[in-house]
């Protein structure tokens, strides 16, 4: 069976039974002085899969790793990479607010979040086992500081997104307040002169009702003044409806 584990490293044979040919999770495994590390790389955005780097420290502490570099360089810029990930959320964050950039952040942080406090408990967990390990403390103190660092960046951008929801729907609130406003005022006219216009509608039809041939000034007064107070009291009736509505 293969393993991640390079084949010239001199380990205990049970780190490499305990491994499959997939690093999988994030953990630490300790034996007859030995240590082995699997770390997550960085994850990169819409990426489902993770790589993974493995440290190993033997009894005389003497480090080695699969990552580019020997001893604890390669620890060290294997956070190198995680702090050049932090750098490019802050210059992400630093564009001019928009749902877009909140949630690109969101998508960003969200699994780098979830693997540094992997990281984080695996190197607790390592330096719970090899306390004198000055290497493993620094290590872990500086994952804290990175997972303290990415939670702060996926707080602003989850509360970002929430203030460009709670704004866009207050704006929404507004318009369509706006157009119940609207449509009440509209009402209102038609309610004014939908009487005087029924009225004006059937005295103009060209029927035979005993007022076309005669001339009494009187009586298209008190019709028009009939159908303004029918008008008014629509209106009136409205206006009542509605202050009643808000009680």
């Amino acid at each position: 069976m293969n393993s991640p584990i390079p084949t010239a490293w001199d380990v205990p044979a049970i780190f490499r039974s305990r491994l499959g040919e997939r690093a999988g999770r994030q953990r630490m495994m300790a034996a007859d002085g030995h240590l082995l590390m699997v770390l997550h790389k960085v994850p990169q955005p819409g990426d489902a899969n993770r790589e993974f780097a493995i440290f190993w420290r033997n009894p005389k502490g003497d480090w080695l790793s699969t990552e580019t570099g020997s001893g604890l360089g390669a620890l060290n810029a294997y956070f190198d990479q995680w702090r050049q990930a932090v750098d490019r959320i802050d210059d992400q964050l630093q564009q001019a607010p928009s749902a877009e950039v909140f949630f690109e952040a969101l998508q960003n942080t969200t699994p780098l979040l979830r693997t540094i406090r992997n990281t984080y408990r695996t190197l607790q967990e390592a330096r719970e086992e090899i306390p004198e390990a000055r290497a493993i403390l620094l290590a872990r103190d500086e994952a804290g500081e990175l997972e303290r660092a990415i939670d702060l960046q996926h707080n602003d951008a989850k509360n970002g997104m929430e203030f460009m929801i709670a704004r866009q729907a207050e704006e929404q609130a507004r318009h369509a307040h706006q157009l119940v406003v609207a449509g009440h005022r509209l009402n209102l006219i038609i309610a004014l002169f939908l009487p005087l216009t029924a009225i004006g509608s059937v005295f103009g039809m060209n029927l035979a009702h005993g007022l076309e041939n005669s001339y009494v000034p009187w009586l298209f007064w008190g019709l028009l003044v009939m159908a303004l107070l029918i008008g008014l009291v629509l209106m009136a009736g409205l206006l009542a409806r509605q202050g009643a509505r808000r009680k």
